[in-house]
């Protein structure tokens, strides 16, 4: 049983979570001890990172290390090694393209085609092809040490996507070694019923290869909230827990386990007790996900009548589709350098306006924020050149290697232009720090629109070009960006980050990258008001406004657009509801006033997490209150 929920990346005022520590014991016997005279084994509970919402019991199935051996020889025909690469790759890539055909329609299908150009990639025969001539290694050798290499150099960034990428490396690295052998793996013997799939981590290939069985939830040792694995388990809507230490060696397959993708936890040899409770949880949990789901015809108002609107964040056509089934008014922010990561070289005018047009195709009559390519920094591609930087978050990145790469940039507008007359189009510029970066942009929009004309192609007459407000610099310009542009788009994660010169990322740091934190706030509120003062909307899309309790604060601040993951939807849609515009006004007033994250997480909680009890923590009724002890 699973359920569906709360977004990934929310943080929650320990003044509203309960705890769910529970005492752990070392690993129990068998299963069969249970039926013996002996007591029965204390269940253990292993902490990890929540990845995707929901509870589930079933039967762990263990997929093991993925690395493929590989011999170390050393070879003398180097023509012959690099033959054998080039099959052992053709291999790889047919294969990937048959399991992104039958993986369904999600994050997972659009990674493993983007696979299917990572094998391929020029860069990597290049470095393979030099070990080979250079240091007469044999084809696997080489295939092994260049993707080690590479993914040595990526986990060792300190930002949190380029160390996912790593993982990607390893995965394509391990596909190629799989190809240079006739037969790819033994066949795996699976438990009977309902899977738990455990592993170190998963890639989009393990899932899609696992679509045929009844897989319940999915945990790993590795990974974290935007890692392949929460993201597949998102879009699937199963439950999942990533990030559990020593997990391997804790768990072995036909366990019986309890997955808790809310709490991050994973329950090892279940108390009968333990089940019994998991299982009601699952079904309360299925039950609230069901109504949440079923009022999504209904407009987020709040008790005294303010209306919110909630718009979706979106990566490829297929989850626009499924935030308009879950209620969105539209899309405030479709990532469009996902066309450009994994492959070889950008994509085409005709490749993006195809894809630009598939996301308005899923939201008929409704409004799509196309935001231009957000590369560089946290996001590594080899559509690009990039120069190594010593901090890439402060470096070439969004509209700066936008405007660095004018041609490049000029058929990305095109696409977009193009794209107007397919539907209500909107353009948000990333990253933009001072208002001539905004001009430079128009200014090219504004030649985009002239070529496209001169084809003799359609387009809209005028489409409204916004920014991204994700940098202090530009916060407290507000006044000045709101005058000349159409829109302002407030970037939480990225605001946060740069304002308190954190990396976003760290877990050591991570008590500092509050979106609690009064100088958030205060700069979210300037934001706004400047918008009032120019008649410029004002919205947010960042993981503030997937957050039940920071969305209230954000009401109060003055914001009525919220955009986020499709899935968190429904949660915040009820979280309006149950709330009165005047109670986030006076709590937001007195939230500019206090001088601390914390003070500002408790005033929150205090104020609205009794009546969202059961969207904070998955039940549908809290618990009952604990007698004081005389």
């Amino acid at each position: 049983m699973s359920g569906s929920g709360r977004p990934p990346g929310s943080s929650r005022p320990s003044s509203s979570r309960p705890s769910s520590s529970r005492p752990s014991s070392s690993r129990p016997g068998s299963p069969s001890a249970a039926a013996s005279a002996e007591p029965p084994p204390a269940s253990e509970v292993l902490q990890g990172i929540p990845g995707a919402p929901g509870i589930a019991l079933g039967r762990v199935v263990v997929l093991g290390p993925y690395r493929h051996g590989y011999p170390r020889r050393f070879a003398t025909d180097a023509k012959v090694e690099l033959d054998r690469f080039r099959f052992a790759v053709d291999r790889a890539a047919k294969h990937l393209r048959e399991l992104a055909t039958a993986a369904p329609a999600t994050t997972a299908h659009s990674v493993l085609e983007a696979y299917v150009f990572m094998v391929q990639d020029p860069t990597l025969e290049a470095a393979v092809a030099e070990r080979v001539r250079t240091e007469r290694r044999c084809a696997e050798w080489a295939v092994a040490l260049s993707v080690e290499a590479i993914s040595e150099k990526l986990a060792s960034s300190r930002d949190s996507y380029l160390r996912e990428r790593s993982r990607d490396i390893e995965f394509v690295g391990e596909h190629i070694l799989r190809g240079f052998v006739e037969t790819t793996e033994e066949p795996r013997v699976l438990p009977e019923g309902p899977l738990v799939v455990v592993a170190r981590d998963l890639s989009p290939a393990d899932t899609a290869a696992l679509t045929r069985q009844k897989v319940v939830a999915y945990v790993t040792e590795g990974g974290s909230r935007t890692s392949h694995t929460s993201i597949t388990a998102r879009a699937l809507k199963l439950p999942a827990v990533v990030g559990v230490s020593e997990l391997l060696a804790e768990v072995s397959t036909g366990d019986v386990v309890i997955v808790d993708g809310i709490k991050g936890t994973l329950t090892l040899h279940p108390t009968p007790a333990d089940l019994e409770e998991a299982e009601r949880r699952a079904e309360r949990y299925r039950i609230r996900s069901t109504e949440l789901r079923e009022a999504k015809e209904r407009l987020a108002t709040t008790t005294d009548g303010a209306r919110v609107r909630l718009l979706a964040n979106v990566e490829h056509a297929e989850e626009a589709e499924r935030a308009r089934e879950e209620g969105a008014e539209g899309v405030g922010l479709y990532r469009t350098e996902y066309l450009y990561i994994d492959r070889p070289h950008p994509p085409t005018e005709e490749e993006q306006l195809e894809n630009f047009r598939a996301v308005l195709d899923a939201m008929p009559d409704r409004q799509v924020v196309l935001r231009t390519f957000d590369l560089g920094g946290d996001k590594f591609t080899t559509s690009f050149m990039l120069p190594q930087e010593l901090n890439p978050m402060l470096g070439l990145r969004a509209v700066r290697l936008a405007l660095s790469r004018p041609e490049v940039f000029l058929e990305h507008l095109r696409a977009m232009v193009r794209a107007s007359a397919f539907g209500e189009v909107r353009i948000m510029v990333p990253m933009v720090a001072g208002i001539a970066e905004l001009r430079k942009v128009r200014a090219l929009l504004e030649r985009a629109h002239d070529e496209v004309r001169a084809r003799g192609e359609p387009c809209a007459d005028n489409i409204p070009l916004g920014v991204m407000i994700e940098v202090p610099s530009a916060a407290l310009m507000a006044d000045h960006f709101a005058r000349e542009a159409a829109f302002l788009s407030i970037g939480t994660n990225d605001l946060i980050q740069y304002t308190m010169a954190v990396d976003r990322a760290s877990r050591r740091l991570a008590y500092l990258a509050s979106p609690f934190d009064p100088s958030i706030a205060r700069l979210i509120h300037g934001v706004v008001r400047a918008g009032n003062e120019h008649d410029c909307p004002v919205s947010v899309c960042g993981a503030m406004a997937a957050d039940p309790l920071a969305c209230l604060l954000l009401l109060g601040l003055g914001v009525r657009d919220l955009s986020m993951e499709p899935g968190a939807i429904p949660e915040i849609r009820e979280a309006i509801k149950r709330t009165s515009l005047l109670e986030a006004e006076r709590v937001a007033k007195r939230a500019l006033e206090l001088s601390s994250a914390e003070e500002v997480e408790h005033l929150v909680a205090e104020a609205f997490a009794p009546r969202l009890f059961d969207i904070l923590m998955g039940e549908l009724e809290p618990p009952p209150p604990v007698e004081p002890t005389a």
